[in-house]
């Protein structure tokens, strides 16, 4: 068994992961009161409340093996401001560095949005580097980014695309972790070999017997809902075989011509508007029949953003009910129910169409790798069950993750002591013989 602490630790996804691995959680943090309720009841733990406390008192942190983190990704997200470790939330990386260098263990893991590693944060991602570098941690250059539908059911994968970073570092001390830095990422992105995602399902590999008739009412879709997406359906049936567009409809820019105010409008949105006109003008007698038509909620009345479709169902049936869908500010996202997109902190949660229904919070934790049979919310609302999934790690990419890089890097962990041959041992692997030279360095 091998003892780790859990920093920004959500609901427990780390603590799932290597649980199962055959690690010890000695100490949690997370500063969200539900989140940290969720963690206590799953796991027995209180977890800490700020992990700026503990970097100031090293003294309290309990010796460990392995230290995990998913801090805060608002900074770095592309749904956010981007402003990085600018942000007052980018710099608690920096209280991780301080427990690292008074500490030592063996191995760091840290998950992040892979904007992270993108080209608008590369003073951010070469920031963390060289933190984590000057602490004696090797590191590679190159991001791992993984997603749980690349990996089969018998790996661990889950049906849902979440491209996360994963920054893993072994401590060599300083000298080589600035020089040794030319690393392939742990796992490449790419499906499991025998795996093809293609054959994930919504309904047989996410979904739970439908909640009792009393709980039921509370995951189905409104009448507005029903009736905004019967109201699409009429134009994809009135439209026939007509190539569908690659970029989102827009209905309130159907029109022959340019609205007020194009040419000052940004370069974006300009493009998307022509493609709108033209796709209008090459299907206007579809349409205009399909505008004049007499119904409950004119669609005028429907909100900006269910004015949008947003077909990504390629070649499937031209039926939203066949399939998954997510309402988004962008519009009414639509894609077969194979996998489902990243799930998000906010009110965005995936619709089964066929069931015509939301997935339940325990179903949402299907898709991050929890096993509903023994997780619970501990009785919180939906909507904060919604947003801690949103802010999950998936069980399963840490765990595949994980074990690859100690796998890789079993030299150097078992270079660092017991507390590095204790990871080892708990993953089955064989504990090399260090030489004087390895274990000096």
């Amino acid at each position: 068994m091998f003892d780790f602490v859990d920093y920004f630790a959500g609901v427990g996804g780390f603590h799932a992961a290597l649980d199962g691995l055959g690690g010890r959680a000695v100490q949690a943090c997370e500063i969200d009161p539900k989140a940290a309720a969720i963690y206590e009841h799953n796991w027995n733990l209180k977890p800490e409340k700020d992990v700026r406390e503990l970097a100031q008192h090293p003294d309290t942190i309990p010796d460990h093996s392995v230290l995990t983190g998913g801090f805060p990704c608002q900074p770095f997200s592309k749904s956010g401001r981007q402003l990085g470790v600018a942000e007052d939330r980018g710099t608690l990386f920096e209280d991780i560095l301080k427990i690292l260098a008074a500490k030592q263990p063996p191995v760091v893991m840290l998950e992040n949005v892979r904007n992270l590693a993108g080209p608008r944060q590369s003073a951010a991602w070469s920031r963390i580097l060289r933190g984590l570098r000057e602490a004696g941690y090797r590191v590679g250059s190159r991001p791992t980014v993984f997603s749980p539908h690349l990996l089969s059911p018998d790996s661990g994968g889950a049906p849902q695309v979440r491209d996360r970073v994963y920054i893993l570092g072994v401590w060599v001390g300083r000298d080589r972790a600035m020089t040794e830095v030319d690393l392939d990422p742990v796992v490449p992105h790419e499906v499991e070999q025998g795996w093809r995602v293609g054959d994930w399902n919504i309904e047989s590999d996410v979904l739970l017997p439908d909640p009792s008739a009393a709980d039921i009412h509370r995951y189905k879709l409104g009448g507005d809902e029903i009736a905004w997406i019967d109201t699409w359906n009429e134009l994809l049936q009135m439209l026939g075989d007509a190539k569908l567009s690659g970029f989102p409809l827009w209905e309130f820019a159907w029109h022959e011509r340019r609205p007020n105010g194009f040419r000052t409008m940004p370069a974006w949105k300009q493009r998307l508007v022509e493609q709108n006109r033209d796709f209008y003008l090459a299907h206007r007698g579809a349409i205009d029949a399909w505008r004049s038509r007499d119904r409950e909620i004119p669609l005028s009345r429907f909100p900006a953003s269910r004015r949008k479709l947003e077909w990504q169902a390629g070649s499937g049936e031209r039926n939203l009910w066949k399939h998954l869908m997510q309402f988004r500010p962008s519009g009414i996202r639509v894609k077969q129910a194979t996998y489902a997109p990243a799930l998000v902190a906010m009110s965005q949660t995936p619709i089964f169409g066929p069931r015509r229904r939301r997935l339940t919070p325990l179903e949402a934790a299907r898709l991050q790798g929890f096993d509903p049979a023994t997780f619970s919310f501990a009785d919180q609302s939906d909507s904060a069950s919604y947003k801690q999934m949103g802010n999950a790690v998936n069980v399963g990419v840490v765990r595949h993750v994980f074990k690859a890089f100690v796998e890789k890097n079993a030299d150097d962990i078992a270079a660092c002591g017991p507390a590095g041959t204790s990871i080892l041992e708990s993953l089955g692997i064989d504990v090399p013989l260090v030489s004087t030279s390895v274990a000096a360095s």
